[in-house]
């Protein structure tokens, strides 16, 4: 497969142009990697009018992914998340209301979205009490009554799958409900690009999501802030022919030129060797949860490149990321319930023993979980007067039934426990205490 805009950069690199253009760095090396940085000079083409060598290597990407239109992003997925709800709400079908159904799990992007659109947003809840901030297992049932009980379709259900914890929701079904109730399904796969090089696929494009996004750079070899916008068959044509608009409303006009040729560079990767090396990947994560189980370390269902560990009766998951980081090893996320760790093929199998032999047998058991209250909340202002209305930041033990401004959570897992708007409760504090959050923004 052709890189037309690595191409490009290593020519114009290697022509020793005079640069009288940005950036200021002129191409003279202080990282090492100025020569290849550019700006939209001839020739480069430009992101969100892409007609040249973007738009080439966009339409690579659209054939690997068997989108209708695949589009770049260079500010990661929370670019793509505020665009897909744009044009979800925009291209709405008649008599569709201007709501987003939404799984609680969402990452922060999606609540500033939600401001910035002034849309409003109905919560889906776990079908059952959770033992984690970071999932939200919706069923087809529980979506069917909500979407039932709505006066109209809404312009959209949204779902985070994979979620935090590697949990994959059930895409096929959950897409034919909306389907049946005149609405589209939109989907956060920020943490599953590599799912469509599986075999078979497990992307959500090919399980009936309409439009979703993928953080290129989490699970692919792409610089941080490489992502995707798919588009299905099933998107009308003007979705389709808005989408580039729709991300420039949202992102920079200076895209950055080295974050797009390591998507560009991807495509080969993706195109040739890397479904070999994934399956190969895939089978050894398969023997290394089948050894850790063995040695007494209970884990949690995921998607086939994350390894979801409980804490044990001695040691929080903040606690074992500790231990494994004084080894020289650091995970993707730990809370007082769980240790994650994200793999990828470019990971190395001796590291991997390396990480199971610190770990050694779990002797302590495992940690008992209590489920987590679902901190449900009455909405009192809206999304966007919440979050642009003078606040103030107090301590979350005093926060109760104060009014939520910007929701505090840090990322990862970037999960909000409570929304812009919603009155604070008794349980959303006893979540802040469980994961360590010690201030809350508040409206004065």
């Amino acid at each position: 497969m052709n890189t037309p805009i690595c191409d490009f950069l290593d020519n114009y690199q290697s022509g020793h142009m005079t640069r009288f253009h940005m950036p200021g760095h002129k191409g003279k090396a202080f990282l090492g990697c100025e020569g290849l940085d550019i700006t939209e000079v001839s020739g480069a083409d430009s992101l969100y009018e892409a007609d040249g060598i973007i738009a080439q290597s966009e339409q690579n990407a659209t054939d690997l992914f068997g989108s209708a239109r695949t589009v770049y992003s260079t500010e990661g997925s929370s670019q793509c998340i505020r665009a897909m709800l744009y044009l979800a709400l925009t291209h709405r079908p008649a008599g569709a209301a201007p709501v987003i159904v939404a799984a609680r799990n969402v990452h922060k992007a999606f609540v500033y979205a939600a401001a910035l659109l002034d849309l409003e947003v109905v919560w889906l809840y776990p079908d059952t009490l959770s033992r984690s901030l970071c999932s939200c297992p919706i069923s087809a049932e529980t979506l069917e009554q909500t979407l039932s009980a709505l006066p109209a379709p809404p312009a959209a259900v949204y779902i985070t799958s994979p979620d935090y914890l590697g949990g994959i929701a059930d895409i096929a079904a959950l897409s034919e409900v909306c389907h049946r109730h005149g609405t589209i399904l939109a989907v956060d796969n920020a943490h599953g690009a590599y799912l469509r090089f599986l075999n078979p696929s497990r992307h959500p494009l090919d399980l009936g999501a309409d439009i979703c996004c993928d953080s290129a750079h989490k699970t692919l070899p792409v610089l941080t802030g490489g992502a995707y916008l798919h588009l299905s068959r099933r998107t009308p044509q003007a979705m389709r022919d808005n989408v580039k608009a729709a991300m420039a409303l949202f992102g920079s006009t200076s895209p950055s030129y080295l974050i797009l040729a390591s998507l560009d560079r991807c495509n080969r990767y993706l195109a040739e060797e890397y479904p070999a090396a994934l399956a190969e990947m895939v089978d050894f994560t398969d023997q290394l949860r089948h050894q850790l189980t063995q040695n007494g370390w209970q884990l949690s269902p995921s998607d086939p490149l994350r390894i979801t560990l409980s804490a044990t009766a001695a040691h929080t998951g903040i606690e074992l990321a500790a231990m494994l980081r004084k080894n020289g090893i650091e995970c993707e996320y730990a809370d007082p319930d769980t240790l994650v760790l994200m793999l990828t093929p470019e990971n190395q199998k001796d590291d991997l023993l390396r990480f199971a032999a610190v770990l050694s047998k779990n002797t302590d058991g495992v940690r008992h979980r209590l489920p987590l209250p679902s901190a449900k909340a009455v909405q009192r202002v809206s999304v966007r007067n919440a979050l642009f209305a003078p606040h103030e930041l107090i301590e979350a033990k005093d926060a109760l039934h104060r009014i939520c401004a910007a929701p505090t959570v840090a990322c990862p897992p970037a999960i909000p426990i409570a929304v812009s708007g919603e009155e604070i409760t008794q349980e959303a504090i006893t979540l802040f205490a469980h994961y360590g959050i010690d201030t809350v923004d508040v409206l004065k």
